[in-house]
This record gives C-alpha cells, structure tokens and sequence, in this order.
C-alpha cells in the first residue's frame, strides 16, 4: 500500500493509519515499512507515482490527490482504460489545479492563452483543457492516434516552483495547485479558471485479489466517519421523542432508552460534527436535558 512521502498528504496519511491501527516503524531514509499487525508492506512513494503503481497492478491500495489520478488517466493511450479506482474520499487534501496569470497583465480568461506558452506539471491535463477550449469542446477533432492533441498552445513540463515561470519569462500562463492561494498571490499571479479539483482520495487496483484491500478500506471508512460525526447522547420527555428525533435522526435511526421515569428516555445519535452546536439549540428548544457530546475514536457504519 503506497502512500505519499512527505508534502501536504504526509501528516494526515500517517493520523489516517495510526486511526486504522495499522502499526509500523518506517527507518531513516527507507521508503518500505512492513507492517507488524497486519501481512502487508507500506511504500512511501511521491504523490504522482501512486497511481501508475496502482495502475500497473505493482500495489493494491494507495492514498494520492484525485488530480494525481486524473493526470495519470489523461496520460493514457487512446485505446486504454484505467484500472486506477477511486475507493473513498478522505476528506483532506482539497485544492484546485488552476490557470494562473499574472496579476497585472491583460488575460482575463484561459482562452486568451490559447497559442502562447503555458507552464505545468500537469501537462495532461493541460493539454486536455486547451484542446478543449481550441476545439471549442470537441477534443477528438485535436486527438492524435495513441493520446495526445495536436495543439496551438504550448504546454512545457516543469516540476517545482511553477509559480516563478511568468515571472521569469518562461510562460504566458501556468497551470498548477492552488490550496489557500498565497504563494500565488505572493508570485503575482490570479486565477482565472479551473482545471479540476481535488482532495485525497483511497485508490485500488480494479484487479486486485487481495482480500486484506476491503478489510483496510473498511477501517479507513471508519476513521473518516468518526472524524465527520459525534455522539449526542440527551434526556428528553417521551412526549417530545419524535421531535427531538428530527434533530437527530442519526446515520439510520437514533438510540433510544427507556428511564426509570416512564415519561422520559435517553437518545444517542451520531451528528455531524459541523452542526452539532445548531442541532444542541434545537434540542434545548424541544425541553432535551442532560446534553452531551462525546467523541468518536472510530466507527463502523453504512
């Protein structure tokens, strides 16, 4: 299982797998650890590799940016189908990968690019959205036999600080990811489209046999559902049950308990964690007493 080295995917990777109880030592400078609960290796390998990895069969699950995926389909001869697919959002990650211009300059919109240099790393990607915007919509009219367009715009690779290529002369435009927007801003630059967007994605091998692949993407769901929900755990008047029931319906129907008092139970839901402050209000409108909210190390839900 493959997951990034280091950058923005690293941290939020390694929380994910200490969630799933997936125990391992990584040494100095190796990019292989074996796992000590579970027969299975890890492969520390950059983002953009991932996918050709999993694509190739070489792994079975692998955590990358949904661009990163989207690049390594686009890279695909005509004829070929991906066997890269997309298990389970992760929740982390976002960004988009945009066209940038400079801040002072006279483009406004990405077709105002079309014939002049454009930077990237993404040079799929880029070239499907300039055949795009050169074919007015029908790329096959640009397709070259075995992948590729026939293009006016040139696309030319870098592989890091693509903000400074208009900087320095090397591009009219880029093409790269944008998280908060700053070190654009910094560079001079403004968006003024959008390629794709992305957040981290769990991707397997559509021919993998492996039977540990669910049983991994089962406790990966877990922790992600955990993350997204608390327990909201209240006394409520029966007579009252079916209202306060509305504000927490839970992931398929509320827990409810009876008390000593026959005319009151006790409700544990799972809600939202974004909403849980609202969903408190509601409670305490409708007479809910006792209210608590408990976190949720891990989960196994539909």
């Amino acid at each position: 299982m493959p997951s990034p080295p280091e950058g923005r995917l690293q941290q939020a990777t390694l929380d994910l797998l200490a969630g799933c109880d997936i125990q391992f030592r990584r040494e100095t400078r190796l990019d292989i650890a074996l796992v000590k609960n579970l027969p299975i290796a890890l492969i520390f390998l950059p983002a953009a590799d991932i996918p050709t990895f999993v694509g190739e069969g070489r792994v079975d699950l692998g955590i990358t940016g949904r661009d990163q995926v989207a690049e390594h389909d686009a890279q695909l001869p005509s004829d070929e189908v991906s066997v890269v697919e997309e298990v389970l959002d992760l929740g982390f990650g976002g960004c988009k990968l945009q066209v940038q211009v400079p801040e002072k300059g006279n483009i406004t919109e990405a077709k105002q690019l079309v014939g002049r240099n454009v930077v990237t790393s993404f040079t799929a990607l880029a070239e499907a959205f300039f055949a795009g915007l050169e074919s007015e919509g029908d790329v096959n009219k640009l397709a070259r036999p075995g992948g590729g367009y026939n293009l006016r715009t040139k696309i030319k690779y870098v592989g890091g600080s693509v903000e400074a290529a208009c900087a320095l002369g090397v591009a009219d435009g880029i093409v790269d990811l944008v998280e908060s927007g700053e070190t654009m801003k910094a560079a001079g630059l403004k968006a003024i489209d959008t390629v794709v967007e992305s957040t981290s994605v769990l991707v397997k091998s559509k021919n993998t046999q492996n039977p540990l692949v669910e049983l991994i993407a089962s406790r990966i769901r877990g922790v992600i559902t955990a993350q997204k929900y608390v327990l909201c755990h209240y006394n409520i008047p029966r007579s009252e049950l079916s209202t306060a029931s509305a504000v927490t319906p839970g992931k398929r129907a509320p827990t409810v308990t009876p008390l000593e008092d026959e005319n009151w139970v006790a409700v544990s839901s799972m809600v939202e964690k974004k909403k849980i402050a609202t969903v408190m209000d509601d409670l305490t409108k409708v007479g809910a007493t006792d209210i608590l909210v408990l976190t949720i190390d891990n989960s196994r839900t539909d």
